[in-house]
């Protein structure tokens, strides 16, 4: 390897951690953000070095419009899937920066447009300015402000309106997970919102909801019935684990398959649970349970 070709592939390396966030963010699935990001690899790869001006600004391009394509047949894939759809959980690293995105708003992202997606991530999210957004998904600068301005509107409704401590988050995650696991009902009921909204994620291949459950009564009968079961046993906790920025945990279930569940808390009270139970979207968290055995 020259010096010229080490260069590029460190350049590259160096900023593939962001390369893949964009992508995560874009698609909501690990895989296809991992085919996105190689793609451009070689698209880097072999490109004229002459031509390119600004290198990071390329990469950057090159992932949203490879995101763009791939939306275009999403759409149609997750208008056919079965039950409830969520993306494929992501765990934070601890040395992750965060961006702020958290699982609701990735569910609030999925009613926008790709162009709108690419406009309000790029510039709200990850810091570009318009005249850069622009430049990556091929429109004006003022058609992109009113992207990102749309997007906004949509999605403002999935931000907590009660923020807390990402402590006293973990300590009602924890709650809730020792509550559901001894069946006590009533610590349960205190730790629910009137409203929540219980979403399980099976794709077809694992029993899950067919729809969201919605409302505290409801969520309870369904918990109280994982318990009651027969032949039910607790399952096995891999991993406490901020899952899309919320708290959760992976947890090896009685039938050897991973799950993950995640809490969105607002004002002290779990409103939605999110379970993740489809093993084509939890094969890149196979490590976890390969390190805990």
């Amino acid at each position: 390897m020259n010096a010229s070709e080490f260069d590029t592939a460190t350049f590259f390396t160096a900023r593939r951690p962001r390369l893949q966030r964009i992508a995560y963010r874009m698609l909501g699935s690990v895989a296809e953000a991992e085919d996105v990001v190689q793609d451009a690899w070689l698209r880097w790869h072999g490109a004229d070095r002459g031509s390119v001006r600004e290198p990071e600004a390329f990469l950057v391009r090159t992932v949203t419009r490879l995101c763009l394509d791939v939306l275009k047949s999403a759409r149609v894939k997750r208008e056919e899937y079965l039950g409830p759809w969520l993306p494929e959980p992501f765990v934070d690293p601890d040395d992750e920066e965060d961006d702020d995105i958290t699982l609701p708003l990735m569910l609030a992202l999925e009613r926008l447009s790709p162009l709108e997606r690419a406009a309000f991530l790029l510039h709200d999210v990850f810091d570009m300015d318009f005249d850069e957004v622009a430049e990556a998904i091929g429109r004006a600068p003022a058609a992109c402000r009113q992207l990102a301005s749309r997007a906004r509107a949509h999605v403002a409704a999935a931000r907590p309106r009660f923020p807390m401590a990402q402590d006293r988050q973990q300590e009602i995650a924890a709650a809730f997970f020792a509550a559901s696991r001894s069946g006590d009902l009533g610590r349960l009921r205190q730790l629910l919102s009137d409203d929540v909204v219980f979403y399980g994620d099976g794709g077809g291949k694992r029993p899950a909801v067919v729809n969201p459950i919605f409302g505290q009564d409801k969520v309870l009968r369904l918990l109280q019935a994982f318990t009651r079961k027969g032949g039910w046993d607790a399952p096995a906790v891999l991993r406490t684990a901020t899952i899309d920025g919320l708290p959760g945990r992976i947890t090896l279930e009685s039938d050897g398959m991973l799950q993950t569940t995640a809490l969105d808390i607002d004002g002290g009270r779990i409103t939605a649970i999110y379970v993740m139970r489809n093993p084509d979207k939890l094969g890149h968290l196979a490590h976890v349970a390969h390190q805990a055995g």
